[in-house]
């Protein structure tokens, strides 16, 4: 990895092996698999802390967490989604083995304030949203068409490429940046507890980060419902901007003004 990809990589624990691969988590297997765009890097506090994150010295002194890079990938490589049409990307939930299965989130894409397209919904444990390059299945946000588009969203999707793999792991869900521009990120689970600053957070191209933690979310869901009843709250909400940040500290204040960016809507169950 540091020789292919990442000169600057000091240490294995600051990567994380793709969901598909399926050479992790097979105990004395016959060979371990070496291949640098098999890992991603994990996507850690930055140092100082810039304005999106907002987090304590203190957090940004503490060793890197190694949990993230020492689980036990124990997952099969996944089947891409069923093959849709043009005009019927979202209706995954046709699919004959889909019926028999529960979807574990719908992904809605939106330009601005317009939701362009139907749900996604997402059966298997990963899945790509992709521009128009040719990945295979998933979610292809080529497809989705919209009348009078302007020149600032043309330029944003121009830049998604290969966009973000999501998988769904045993601690939480991961997003991997696969395109050549950053992604911004929110989720409740991001967020620092007892807070209401908006938090969001940069992932660079070839990096991951946990965007929703299982663990965290029991947690907060039922502090949410002793301390946040003031307003409206969606504890199984992700948001997901390509290439432009939102927040406090930026010029667009709420992602309805990110010209594309996804909401990931997650299930109540793991």
């Amino acid at each position: 990895g540091k020789l292919f990809r990442w000169p600057d990589l000091q240490h294995p624990a600051e990567l994380k092996p793709l969901c598909e691969c399926q050479s992790f988590g097979v105990a004395d297997g016959p060979t371990v698999c070496c291949n640098p765009y098999h890992f991603s890097r994990l996507c850690g506090p930055e140092s100082p802390p810039p304005p999106y994150s907002r987090l304590s010295p203190s957090d940004e002194q503490k060793p890197l967490d190694l949990s993230d890079s020492t689980l036990s990938y124990t997952e099969t490589e996944a089947t891409n989604s069923p093959n849709v049409a043009p005009g019927d990307f979202s209706d995954a939930s046709t699919s004959p083995d889909a019926v028999k299965r529960s979807h574990w989130c719908n992904v809605a894409y939106w330009e601005h304030r317009t939701r362009v397209g139907r749900l996604y919904a997402v059966y298997e444990q990963s899945v790509s949203i992709f521009y128009d390059l040719p990945q295979g299945n998933g979610f292809c946000l080529g497809q989705l068409n919209l009348e009078n588009r302007s020149e600032t969203v043309r330029r944003t999707r121009s830049k998604i490429g290969y966009g973000i793999l999501l998988s769904k792991e045993p601690d939480g869900v991961w997003a991997y940046n696969r395109s050549e521009h950053p992604i911004f990120v929110n989720s409740p689970t991001l967020d620092i507890p007892s807070c209401r600053t908006l938090i969001v957070r940069k992932v660079m191209p070839g990096y991951s980060i946990k965007v929703f933690d299982y663990d965290k979310s029991c947690l907060l869901q039922h502090a949410a419902e002793l301390d946040y009843a003031d307003g409206p709250y969606d504890p199984n909400s992700v948001r997901i901007s390509f290439a432009k940040g939102w927040g406090p500290c930026y010029s667009r204040q709420f992602i309805t003004s990110c010209p594309c960016w996804l909401e990931i809507l997650l299930s109540n169950h793991r």
